[in-house]
């Protein structure tokens, strides 16, 4: 069984066990998992052909992603995301902080609350949009704020930090 890389002919873990007794693999390049599954092997060997156990799929959604789902529905968001800066909220959170509120207050139905958290979100994101910089005698749009603002803290870190990694003029050269 050394020689087959079929997946159809026995496990991955005989394979490897027929690598070992052959010689074809050395004892010192066998697998992290493979101590570990002689010690504690499944219950039900884990073969392609195992019949598929009918177990009902678990729901996880959470209240936040119905609102997420709707807020995306009504609003096609374009915005350019830096995953690595926690401190700015995107749009959708800021969406979803204000509909949580208006939901903790109680006055409003579900659809009156989406209506609402909309227009106080667009209001936001106007206010931040005519308060923004200029930048060579034009408005910056909030979404490319963001990237520009990244580069800049960028930059400033490796100018205040000696022997910094990044090197914001190296990036665009090529």
């Amino acid at each position: 069984m050394a020689q087959s890389r079929l997946e159809k002919i026995g496990t991955i873990f005989s394979r490897t066990t027929g690598l070992l007794r052959s010689g074809a693999m050395k004892t010192e390049d066998k697998p992290i998992w493979y101590d570990v599954y002689a010690a504690f092997p499944p219950k039900v060997e884990p073969r392609f052909d195992r019949p598929i156990p009918n177990m009902p799929i678990k729901k996880i959604f959470y209240a936040e992603d119905v609102v997420r789902a709707k807020y995306h529905k009504m609003i096609k968001s374009n915005e350019t995301i830096n995953l690595s800066d926690t401190r700015r909220e995107t749009n959708t959170q800021q969406f979803i902080a204000i509909y949580n509120n208006l939901k903790s207050q109680g006055a409003l139905d579900d659809e009156k609350i989406l209506e609402t958290a909309k227009e106080l979100l667009e209001e936001k994101l106007a206010t931040r949009r005519s308060t923004a910089e200029t930048t060579e005698g034009e408005k910056e749009a909030s979404v490319g704020a963001g990237l520009t603002d990244s580069f800049a803290d960028a930059k400033r870190v490796k100018d205040t930090t000696p022997g910094a990694p990044v090197d914001i003029q190296d990036l665009f050269k090529n």
